[in-house]
Parts: structure tokens; C-alpha cells; sequence
């Protein structure tokens, strides 16, 4: 994955993926804020959904620049990855509020650790805000790993954890999908 960026300044396809990903993923925090906890299954519904969207476009994404990536396969492990999770949460949709957290966790943490990967990419690239999508995927990991070590985290609300892991995901992934796009008008110059 080290190189995945620099590969992308010889082709760069669908860099809008991750945009619609990380505005759905933002989306989804802000309406996470307005569920109240006592319709937790709506959230459990609405995690399935926005997991089996935003999978089917990282596989989509990784298989569609298979020719161009070198480490397209941690994209496609991801997309996969996070696709099974929402199948399953669609199959079992009152999954109890002790057992959802972990799922979401492990997601977040997931994709705030290949949003961290792909901003220190950027940096090697001389991207000048690759900060802000490093900043961001740290949050989504302190976040995840604060949903992780404790789901019903005393003081704040486990509807407010998840919430802010999905915004800060969103945005490292809009920083990811701006950047991408300036590649490929840097290309195309």
C-alpha cells in the first residue's frame, strides 16, 4: 500500500468513488445523531445498508484499477470486508445493542487505518493537506478503539461514538477523493 498513490499519478479511474463514500459515511453520522437510542434496530438497518453500498463500490473501485494498482488488493479486501458485514446485518437485523458496537469498531478502525495509509501516501506525493485526511483517520481510530474497549462508554452516548466514527471516516475519505481527482487533472496537464 505504500506505493498505492503513486501509482495512481499514471491512472487514476473512478477517484469519485470515494467521494460518494465518504459524503454516505457522513450522511449516515448526522443521521445517526437524530436516531435515539431506543431505535437502535433502525441503526442496525441503516448500518446493513450503508455497509453493503459502501462495499460493493470499494470492490467495485479496486477491481475496476486492478491493471493500474499495486496494492488494489487491500482495497478489495476492505470492500469485501465491509460488504459481509452489512449481509450480515441485514440477515440479523436485531442484533443486540451489546454485539452491533463491535462490528462498527472493527469497521472504522479498518478503514481509518487505510485512510491513514493512503494520506501518508499523499505526503510522500507532496500533497500539501494530506494532514487533514491523517487527522481525520486518527479520530475515526481513536474513536473506534473507544467503541472497541467499551461500547456503552460512560458519559457519552454510544449513538454519539458511532456517529462521529462515521463522519471522520467520511472526511479523510473526501480529502482521499479531492486528492485523487487533483492527480488527475495534474495528469491531464
Amino acid at each position: 500500500m505504500t506505493s498505492l498513490l503513486h501509482q495512481f499519478s499514471n491512472s487514476v479511474k473512478h477517484w469519485y468513488l470515494p467521494l460518494i463514500i465518504g459524503v454516505l459515511f457522513i450522511l449516515f453520522g448526522i443521521y445517526i445523531f437524530t436516531v435515539p437510542l431506543e431505535t437502535y434496530l433502525t441503526l442496525s438497518i441503516l448500518f446493513s445498508v450503508s455497509y453493503i453500498v459502501s462495499g460493493l463500490m470499494d470492490i467495485f473501485f479496486s477491481i475496476g484499477n486492478n491493471k493500474t494498482l499495486k496494492g488494489w488488493g487491500w482495497y478489495l479486501v476492505g470492500g469485501i470486508f465491509t460488504f459481509a458485514i452489512g449481509i450480515y446485518l441485514a440477515i440479523y437485523p436485531s442484533i443486540s445493542i451489546a454485539v452491533l458496537p463491535f462490528f462498527v469498531g472493527f469497521t472504522m478502525l479498518f478503514r481509518s487505518f487505510q485512510l491513514l495509509g493512503f494520506s501518508f501516501d499523499m505526503k510522500d506525493l507532496k500533497i500539501l493537506n494530506w494532514g487533514n485526511a491523517a487527522i481525520t483517520s486518527v479520530l475515526g481510530i481513536i474513536l473506534s478503539l473507544l467503541l472497541l474497549a467499551n461500547p456503552i462508554f460512560t458519559g457519552i452516548s454510544l449513538v454519539t461514538i458511532t456517529a462521529l466514527s462515521f463522519i471522520f471516516v467520511g472526511i479523510a475519505s473526501l480529502v482521499l477523493a479531492f486528492n485523487l481527482k487533483n492527480l488527475r487533472i495534474s495528469q491531464i496537464k
